[in-house]
């Protein structure tokens, strides 16, 4: 296997897991900052190792597989990291519907390629802003600290709403777009006729 920047890149945002959760639990008062910054570095190597791998060509197919594992690995850390610090039933709902999502459209991605039918559940434009508006909440609730007279924390946690609704509405998306490959699926084999005539 060899080592593209790409790849480089996105092992280095799987590095930088631990290295947030360290972070995280340092009583100190610049590690909010440090949080955000690291998770900010991870979300911009995402964008960017794609970017590389499309206009270098240096695409592949392992790549191609750790990439999104990677991004959902560091949102998954995140969230269970956040709902300690807010321990409310509408932010744990919150992240178990992205968590939730990222493992359902995961799985139905590797089912409907298997299939075959892959470009039925490429990523779409809803779920791409599904995306800015979760990274957008998850950095200001790592961050935490008013800015002048901004409530970064509340608005992060706004934000992290929005991204619940959107998450339900783009797996909507998803499924319908799939159902007539799954409800096809999921019919019996039809099997031959083995009875003798009389």
């Amino acid at each position: 296997m060899s080592l593209t920047v790409p790849l480089v890149l996105t092992l280095l945002r799987i590095a930088l897991i631990p290295v947030l959760v360290v972070l995280f639990y340092l009583p100190y008062h610049w590690a909010k900052l440090a949080c955000m910054v690291v998770f900010v570095a991870a979300a911009v190597t995402d964008w960017l190792d794609g970017l590389i791998a499309r206009r270098t060509g240096q695409s592949t197919r392992f790549g191609a597989f750790l990439d999104p594992v990677a991004d959902k690995l560091m949102v998954a850390t995140a969230l269970v990291l956040l709902l300690q610090q807010h321990p409310k039933v509408v932010f744990a709902l919150a992240c178990a519907i992205i968590i939730g999502r990222e493992i359902a459209i995961s799985a139905l991605r590797e089912w409907m390629a298997e299939l075959g039918e892959k470009g039925r559940v490429r990523v779409s434009a809803l779920g791409k802003l599904k995306t800015i508006f979760q990274m957008t909440a998850i950095s200001l609730l790592l961050y935490r600290d008013d800015i002048a007279n901004l409530p970064v924390s509340l608005v992060g946690e706004m934000l992290l709403y929005l991204a619940a609704a959107l998450t339900l509405w783009s797996m909507w998306v998803y499924l319908h777009s799939a159902w007539p490959v799954m409800a096809d699926s999921g019919r019996p084999d039809e099997q031959p006729d083995d009875r003798m005539e009389p």
